[in-house]
């Protein structure tokens, strides 16, 4: 198979990982997979490292006709069987491209809503009709987007998988919080947007009982003293918040609590951030919304509550804390659910069988 992979240059070394990591798997199957990106990708020079191609391109705009002659003339004068698409400017710009080609096109998608049959801009990425099939990242995603298309059936689930040991850091030191002695150390890791549901998560630290020993730790874009500092300078639970931002040891952080949350609103796909967590063995408290609870399986894993629900947020990370030992057991049950079941080389197999079936449709 000749794979074509069009993706964004932007992000770090861990957030690329679990996508880039696929198409190196797909090479050291016996695949030619060629990935058009920007030269500043961090991910180009281990691309090049391990036999995949780089081709500097990155679609700047969804419809750009330059852009779109020079797709149309790569595909046209060289082998390529499917074009893997990861962002609406790659989908728009190739979808174009390819009219009346004999090529595969596979668009990426990794979270829910946003998407209607209604809304015309839509036609031209994931509604596009000349679309062979979209890789949904959760079955939430794929069920939502299945709701929006005239071929429910070429939404498909793809878990993105991880590999166990990208997770062996050494849980990173906290002397310089200066927390106490008995503390209940929960993590949360999230860029500041609504619907991460920041404020859902502070009221519900602001339910607990004096007596609680459960302090939390945001870490994330917008998650930083200054910007949080409107919310917490009259909350009750101020002194249990450590608001720490942007971190590039956001996972060792977490490694080194006792339990996660993600207190989202909406629009979940399989949050790398909750997957993060139980690779480390660290349980979560997530809401029901998109993929969450089909990484935490309620009372195995960690605990599963109603988005916007701040009471039973609060019960449950009581919950982790009254019993910790129970805790320690499901983190031991989420590091294994994710070694077992949303492991990187069962990812890379299923992408394999999915555009290799697409391909054979087509001859």
């Amino acid at each position: 198979m000749n794979l074509l992979v069009l993706t964004g240059s932007d992000g770090s070394f861990n957030t690329l990982r679990p996508e880039a990591e696929i198409f190196i798997g797909l090479h050291k199957a016996g695949h030619r997979v060629t990935v058009m990106t920007g030269r500043d990708s961090v991910y180009w020079d281990r691309w090049e490292k391990a036999g995949v191609s780089c081709i500097d391109f990155e679609p700047q705009s969804r419809i750009n006709p330059g852009e779109i002659r020079t797709l149309r003339q790569y595909l046209k004068n060289h082998p390529v069987d499917a074009v893997y698409l990861f962002n609406n400017k790659a989908i728009s710009c190739c979808a174009f491209a390819a009219v009346g080609l004999p090529v595969v096109l596979v668009a990426y998608r990794g979270q829910t809503g946003n998407i209607f049959w209604y809304d015309p801009s839509c036609y031209l990425t994931l509604l596009h009709p000349r679309l062979n099939a979209i890789s949904c990242v959760s079955n939430a995603v794929r069920d939502d987007l299945r709701k929006q298309m005239r071929k429910p059936q070429n939404a498909v689930t793809l878990y993105k998988g991880h590999d166990p040991a990208w997770y062996q850091a050494t849980p990173s030191s906290l002397e310089d919080l200066s927390l106490p002695e008995d503390v209940f150390l929960v993590g949360c890791v999230a860029n500041n947007r609504p619907r991460k549901g920041i404020p859902v998560l502070i009221e519900a630290l602001e339910a607990l009982p004096a007596s609680s020993r459960i302090h939390v730790l945001l870490i994330g874009n917008g998650l930083d003293a200054d910007t949080m500092s409107p919310l917490l300078e009259s909350s009750p639970a101020r002194d249990r918040v450590h608001a720490l931002g942007f971190r590039d040891d956001a996972p060792a952080l977490v490694a080194a609590c006792q339990a996660s949350v993600l207190p989202a609103l909406k629009r979940e796909g399989l949050p790398k951030t909750v997957i993060e967590s139980m690779a480390y063995g660290v349980p979560a408290v997530v809401t029901d919304t998109g993929g969450n609870a089909e990484l935490v399986r309620d009372g195995e894993e960690g605990y599963v509550v109603p988005p916007g629900d701040a009471a039973a947020l609060c019960q449950r990370l009581q919950d982790f804390e009254a019993d910790p030992t129970a805790a320690e057991v499901m983190g031991h049950k989420a590091k294994k659910r994710i070694a077992e079941d949303f492991h990187i080389r069962d990812t890379i197999a299923q992408t394999e069988a999915l555009f290799e079936r697409l391909i054979r449709d087509i001859r």
